[in-house]
């Protein structure tokens, strides 16, 4: 028997969308790139899809009409290219697919596009600022995993196949989670110069370089429960600004003076 999720373009169809007049769509973002020895290459691709879906639901229960579309499943890896899998899309490219997509919608008479970000090499602000001007869709950008705070939920995050993601994936796909028994610890090479070390100067990191397993952060204290929790408050955070955003008109995002 088929469960209609009209929120989940992927899975719906034209019978069903030809019903809804659809107010915001949100497009995953993701990257497919070694996390460790435990965690699967998708993990990034993985997580932003199920934040947008659950988020999508709870939004569209709220009555906002969310499409929530399929993730691209590619992010910026210019920083892994010596390892194997690790599949580079350059931010250029990553602009010119966002533009493509952020056109087609706008001929549908979609008005609000959201990029559901869930790599940390990725950065879309810059590439809204130059596609914005000439489209009629409004183009938000959201890391989701910045929507609650790390520290409430883990006691040592990490910000790449850590707690923080190896718990995330514990609860979206335990299957695909190695034992942690056989992850590295994550420790992470910094960088040599103080400027760098106290993060006003940045430069990008040769993942070759600072791990030993692709991993920055200790997993070992991960759970699915922590995970359960952090992400549940990401997604109910995100649903409802979803459900403010549907009811926003794109052309007054501001407050009265």
């Amino acid at each position: 028997m088929m469960t209609e999720k009209p929120w989940l373009i992927a899975e719906t169809n034209w019978k069903t969308v030809s019903e809804f007049t659809y107010e915001v769509a949100v497009l995953p973002w993701g990257a497919t790139e070694p996390h460790n020895y435990h965690l699967p290459y998708a993990t990034d691709n993985m997580e932003s899809e199920y934040v947008a879906a659950e988020a999508g639901r709870l939004a569209w229960e709220k009555g906002a009409r969310v499409a929530i579309l399929p993730a691209v499943p590619f992010g910026v890896q210019t920083g892994m290219l010596d390892l194997p899998f690790a599949v580079n899309m350059n931010p250029s490219t990553q602009e010119a697919v966002l533009g493509d997509i952020a056109r087609s919608l706008e001929g549908q008479g979609i008005r609000k596009l959201l990029v559901l970000n869930g790599h940390g090499g990725n950065n879309f602000r810059q590439m809204i600022r130059e596609l914005q001007p000439d489209l009629g869709v409004l183009l938000l950008a959201a890391d989701w995993y910045r929507a609650a705070d790390w520290d409430e939920y883990f006691t040592e995050p990490g910000d790449h196949a850590g707690e923080f993601e190896t718990s995330a994936m514990m609860h979206i796909r335990p299957d695909l989670v190695r034992p942690l028994s056989e992850a590295g610890d994550g420790h992470e090479r910094k960088f040599r110069l103080k400027a760098m070390k106290e993060g006003w100067v940045w430069a990008p990191r040769e993942w070759s370089e600072i791990t030993e397993d692709t991993g920055v952060g200790n997993p070992k204290l991960a759970t699915a429960e922590k995970g359960a929790r952090f992400l549940e408050a990401c997604t109910r955070k995100l649903a409802d600004f979803l459900v403010e955003l549907a009811d926003t008109d794109p052309g007054d995002i501001y407050e009265s003076i």
